[in-house]
């Protein structure tokens, strides 16, 4: 055992002859793999999910689509990106412990060599770079990609009427506004309990519920700032703290950025850090690399390792002290339903996302037909999701050119 998918590290690739499961491939292949989803990463979380879930599961066969829901309902139970944990947990199923490391680290340094460059253009120049004629191209297509992976995902995950208005519920209370951790965790409860009363009222009873307590989670892990002398150890210590209690979109990023840089530490104007943030959007891998910006602004190049290291380091902690959880989470009936719950309100909070994102992504006729396109493309000819991504960056450049 050892390994979420029920095999050993490294075990999760495809059986050679008479059934014996071939070695582990090298630790290289989780490095290619993840600097590779690194650097295509378009699109925020559900995007980088969606990537994951066609390499892993349906090119790669490391792990099943059940494997790597569970894996999904983990990382979204603790603090920091879920993209990255999922790297880190993917990384640790093809390659142990230092695939563990491996799989976060290659997924990480893209961003943080992207954006660090930009951060340096920044500084030098005064201003950002333009990208939105790649973005024009690209967001369409990562609508395609994002909706692919939610309708494999709940084939697998949604397994009868309770399941599938656990996950209506979550898409419905997410676009209302209420708190993502909040809905995860209501979706773990009320799928056992109702399993175990053998009544859907539970599901009913929970929703005003978690509509009250929506906003405590980022009132709260706000308020805990505190003040500290200048320098790159209260830099790193800042990082530190956000990456240990960041729970939420990277609205709640904003929140604490701004309480911490801007109002308590005075090291950013609001402006500078409405340009980091943009940085962090538009830029491939993990939205957070928005930390690698402001380092770099604060405290130039060691200012830029501080930062990144500081709001990434949580997430390999906390993946390595759950990996004893996943273990045996599907070790009882309560704990099967729990995790069953956390993975269909986390494929509402995906589709949420993809109805925020393609508001901003769909936004003429051009970007429409792209989206269609892609997705028939991608779900009736199971074309590369990397070469749609190209080739709709190469679209939107060249509906720039011709608009002058």
């Amino acid at each position: 055992m050892g390994a979420v998918d029920g095999a050993a590290p490294g075990a999760g690739a495809a059986a050679g002859d008479h059934g014996r499961v071939r070695p582990a491939t090298p630790l290289g292949e989780v490095a290619l793999l993840f600097v590779k989803l690194g650097v295509i990463g378009f699109g925020g979380p559900a995007a980088h999910i969606a990537l994951m879930r066609e390499e892993v599961v349906t090119r790669r066969k490391w792990v099943s689509d059940e494997r790597f829901l569970d894996l999904l309902g983990m990382t979204n139970l603790i603090p920091g990106p879920n993209s990255t944990e999922m790297a880190i947990h993917l990384g640790y199923v093809r390659a142990g412990w230092p695939g563990l490391l491996a799989g976060g680290a290659c997924f990480i340094l893209p961003a943080m060599a992207i954006v660090w460059a930009l951060a340096w253009a920044y500084v030098r120049y005064g201003g950002e770079p333009q990208v939105g004629w790649l973005l024009y191209g690209v967001k369409p297509v990562i609508i395609a990609v994002v909706v692919q992976a939610i309708w494999g995902l709940g084939r697998t995950a949604v397994k009868g009427t309770l399941l599938a208005a656990v996950a209506l519920a979550a898409l419905v209370l997410s676009l209302a506004g209420v708190n993502e951790i909040l809905l995860l965790l209501a979706g773990g409860l009320v799928v056992p309990l109702a399993r175990s009363v053998r009544g859907a009222w539970v599901a009913v009873a929970a929703a005003p519920v978690a509509t009250v307590l929506g906003g405590a989670v980022p009132v709260v892990a706000q308020g805990m700032a505190t003040g500290a002398p200048l320098g790159l150890t209260t830099l790193f210590v800042t990082f530190l703290k956000i990456g240990s209690v960041l729970y939420g979109s990277g609205y709640v990023l904003l929140a604490f950025l701004r309480n911490d840089f801007v109002d308590r530490l005075h090291w950013l104007t609001d402006r500078q850090l409405l340009d980091a943030v943009a940085i962090g959007q538009f830029t491939p891998g993990p939205v957070l690399t928005t930390a690698t910006f402001v380092g770099y602004l604060v405290g130039g190049g060691a200012g830029a390792v501080l930062a990144t290291v500081g709001i990434f380091l949580p997430s390999f902690v906390f993946v390595a002290a759950s990996r004893p959880l996943l273990l045996k989470i599907r070790g009882s009936r309560w704990t099967a339903a729990f995790l069953d719950g956390v993975n269909v309100a986390a494929l509402g909070l995906m589709a949420a996302v993809v109805w925020e994102l393609a508001q901003a992504a769909v936004t003429d006729g051009l970007t429409a037909l792209l989206a269609l396109v892609a997705a028939v493309l991608f779900i009736g000819s199971k074309v590369n999701s990397v070469w749609l991504i190209l080739g709709g960056g190469g679209i939107g450049l060249a509906a720039r050119y011709l608009v002058g």
